[in-house]
């Protein structure tokens, strides 16, 4: 059990410290869209991204294949930037047209996953119970990202609901400070 909760407060960590910056605005954004009428949708969303993070976090750390960290980090950012231009593109936010950031949890999830991989798989491939690490890992991560997504769409309700900010004006403004953010960031880690 003490091996659970030494991989479950690293996964609370990478995505609850301000060094996770790219996960939290990479959260954020897909998170953007919803409301919190639609919690049960944002639950499959951070889990899909979840899953995508783990499979690549796993296959890494196992040695199946590995990629320069250098283009992953600037990758990372550049993910976010797609999933925040792709909400300014979200006119209706019905169920179908939203659809969208399901399947850009899973894929960039892939990415994200890869990022983490180089800290990880040493303490992992030398631990003798490497399956309940990464279980371990993952929910810790998971966790974080509830707590995340969880603010973000009370923070929304306050707003749209209560001071009646109108919601595409809300996912515009929210998604172009994410935008602006991981731009930043990826031209800084730009691997020239």
């Amino acid at each position: 059990m003490s091996d659970f909760n030494f991989y479950f407060g690293l996964g609370w960590e990478h995505i609850m410290s301000w060094d996770a910056l790219d996960h939290l605005l990479f959260i954020a954004a897909l998170a953007a869209i919803y409301l919190l009428k639609d919690w049960k949708q944002v639950l499959i969303l951070v889990t899909a991204f979840t899953l995508g993070h783990s499979l690549t976090l796993a296959l890494s750390v196992m040695d199946v294949f590995r990629f320069p960290s250098n283009w992953v980090e600037f990758l990372i950012p550049c993910t976010i930037v797609v999933t925040a231009i792709s909400n300014l593109f979200q006119k209706k936010f019905t169920t179908k047209s939203i659809r969208i950031n399901y399947f850009l949890a899973l894929f960039f999830g892939l990415i994200h996953g890869m990022g983490f991989a180089n800290t990880i798989r040493f303490m992992l491939a030398n631990d003798q119970s490497f399956g309940w690490g990464l279980f371990g890992f993952n929910v810790g991560l998971e966790a974080g990202q509830i707590v995340v997504v969880s603010t973000l769409l009370l923070v929304t309700q306050v707003l749209i609901n209560i001071a009646k900010i109108n919601r595409r004006e809300w996912v515009i403004f929210l998604s172009a400070a994410i935008f602006s953010l991981a731009l930043k960031i990826a031209i800084e880690r730009l691997p020239i």
